[in-house]
């Protein structure tokens, strides 16, 4: 069976309003003010399948092999708009510490503006501790989101979500590390 070969192109381009949709509802249905329970599990959800169609697209240009400079250079952006929008919208809502969202976000931007930067060159596809670092961020940001604290209280539910914040952190700026060194062992090759 074939595919169109833009699709993975336009799942990963999908995820871009789909990061700013979702972002409103995280906000609209937060834990402060006038929190609507409905709202928040719509913005859980619309999050997770968002986060799960990176896989998605990946697999798919890979397996019919229409994998694109495109794709290489947009997919990482696309996860850092959805994955941004609810570090972002956590801290705002008071439930991540903004400490640890700055770091993760200066890291994650950082990385993106250098992609940019030297996409006219080549484009820098991620590497394989950057993909387990998003897979990482999608699996604690979807607990994060999940109102659980309503079924196992809210002692238990913070802690877990911190701990898994913080091993998002070590796994951001070891794979941001990760990112520079590469980059200068390829200048280096290059000179």
């Amino acid at each position: 069976m074939a595919i169109p070969r833009q699709l993975p192109n336009a799942i990963t381009i999908a995820r871009i309003p789909l990061a700013v949709v979702f972002f409103i509802l995280l906000l609209l249905g937060g834990t402060y003010g006038l929190p609507d329970p409905a709202l928040r599990w719509t913005a859980a959800i619309l999050f997770i399948v968002g986060i799960s169609t990176d896989w998605v697209d990946g697999y798919l240009a890979r397996k019919y092999e229409i994998v694109s400079d495109f794709g290489k250079l947009w997919d990482p952006i696309a996860d850092k708009m959805l994955t941004g929008a609810g570090f972002i919208g956590l801290a705002i809502l008071g439930e991540v510490d903004w400490w640890i969202v700055a770091v993760i976000l200066i890291r994650e931007w950082g990385i993106t503006v250098h992609r940019l930067m030297v996409a006219s060159e080549h484009v820098v596809a991620a590497a394989w501790m950057g993909k387990i670092k998003t897979a990482f961020q999608g699996v604690a940001l979807g607990w994060a989101l999940l109102p659980l604290h309503v079924v196992i209280g809210l002692g238990p539910w913070t802690l877990v979500t911190f701990l898994l914040m913080i091993v998002v952190l070590v796994l951001t700026v070891a794979s941001g590390i990760d990112y520079i060194v590469a980059q200068v062992r390829g200048v280096r090759q290059k000179s």
